[in-house]
């Protein structure tokens, strides 16, 4: 059994069953801030309602949703339809293609105000999503701890999201692990998430 916290770049983070490469940061510190501070005002985020143990639950993060087309997207009771990229969204988009050598077509935005503000354990393996596609995950702002943990088995990995760097799951990853953003009352700062994905036609 593993339980291992990385901090400096890794080709693959999983001792076993699927691929999560953290490729460190991709944008210089300028670049980051610039991106957040364009999207954190442009983007029309909305607030994140999700549907847990039948009850409608008000989370303090904002999400926004684009791709190709206006792709749905099913997850924890709420159903969300892509709106088409803006520019910025684009270049972001062009820059993770180009690192991980694969092709999206989406992409959901996560604001997260504070260290407050996480994510619970969960898996990307909804029917819409291509199986075993690569999910190419680009983080502006705060710098916050990533965890997954092997379905069965006992493994648990974290590596630290730096500001403008870019993590990468893809093959049986989604069928073996969860994975989440867990809560911290020192983090002050907001962070934005950027997860490009492939979705089924």
């Amino acid at each position: 059994m593993q339980n291992k916290l990385f901090r400096e770049i890794q080709p693959n983070i999983l001792p076993c069953l699927g691929e999560a490469i953290y490729h460190g940061p991709v944008l210089t510190e300028k670049e980051a801030n610039m991106y957040f501070t364009v999207l954190k005002n442009q983007i029309p985020w909305e607030k994140e309602r999700l549907k847990i143990a039948g009850k409608a639950i008000q989370m303090q993060r904002m999400v926004a949703w684009f791709g190709d087309k206006h792709y749905h997207y099913s997850y924890s009771g709420t159903i969300k339809v892509a709106l088409l990229w803006p520019h910025e969204l684009l270049k972001l988009k062009a820059l993770a293609e180009n690192i991980c050598d694969e092709k999206y077509n989406s992409c959901l935005l996560n604001y997260y105000p504070d260290g407050n503000s996480g994510m619970g354990w969960h898996s990307d393996g909804e029917d819409s999503i291509v199986e075993n596609s690569s999910i190419a995950s680009l983080s502006l702002g705060a710098e916050r701890k990533f965890s997954l943990k092997q379905k069965t088995g006992g493994n648990s990995i974290s590596v630290l999201l730096e500001n403008g760097s870019l993590l990468e799951m893809k093959g049986q990853t989604q069928n073996n692990w969860l994975h989440g953003l867990p809560k911290s009352k020192k983090i002050t700062e907001p962070r934005i998430n950027l997860t490009f994905r492939l979705m089924k036609e």
